[in-house]
């Protein structure tokens, strides 16, 4: 694991779903060494993700969840870099909704381990804001990657097409608030945080509804 780091690429565009369009910033995350890598939500430039990741070997691309803005550069992404697109298999209808002509390279299963640079992130499928979103935990690094599963201050949107605030606040409690407490939260969008400062407001949260 020597040199073994996270890099943030953060990239713009849109989010469309159910007829809205939103501009949104997404956090595209690299995870390897001087070696070899893997990226996780090649978000909106595929060329601003490649660029990052330079000579290494791109030994995935990893789909938090199938929302446009987290999977529309991946094809681009894996055509320039021969890296197999990993999705899980309950987005799979969400999907082509961006890539109609295109299959994701294989599928994802909760507890899945992939490798990277001496090291391996563990796959926790945590439905909710989508049927498929999937967090990525590493904890030689003290850190999960969330996607839209959790953000700083609270759940994932759950107001639209394919989402469920019941399911995502069990994915939340059942899956992430029993990581240790000092484990960093990288999120799709914004800020980092980490579960212990989201844990203590859980039941605000559910009294909200958010």
């Amino acid at each position: 694991m020597t040199g073994l780091r996270i890099q943030r690429v953060v990239t713009s565009g849109v989010f469309t779903l159910d007829g809205g369009t939103w501009n949104v910033d997404n956090n595209v995350w690299i995870v390897g060494d001087d070696r070899e890598a893997v990226v996780i939500d090649a978000a909106h430039d595929a060329d601003a993700v490649a660029e990052a990741v330079g000579d290494r070997q791109l030994t995935a691309i990893v789909c938090t969840h199938a929302h446009n803005d987290h999977v529309n550069a991946a094809p681009a992404l894996a055509a320039a870099t021969g890296a197999p697109i990993l999705l899980h298999l309950d987005d799979r209808l969400l999907w082509k909704h961006t890539h109609p002509g295109r299959d994701p390279d294989g599928y994802l299963s909760d507890n899945q381990r992939l490798e990277v640079s001496g090291t391996r992130l563990r796959v926790l499928h945590t439905p909710g804001h989508t049927p498929g979103a999937i967090c990525l935990h590493l904890p030689e690094l003290d850190t999960v990657f969330t996607g839209d599963t959790l953000f700083a201050g609270g759940p994932g949107a759950t107001g639209r097409s394919y989402s469920d605030f019941p399911t995502i606040i069990r994915s939340i409690r059942d899956r992430l608030l029993v990581l240790p407490g000092t484990t960093a939260v990288r999120t799709g969008h914004g800020a980092d945080t980490t579960i212990g400062d989201e844990a203590p407001h859980l039941a605000t949260w559910i009294a909200r509804g958010r």
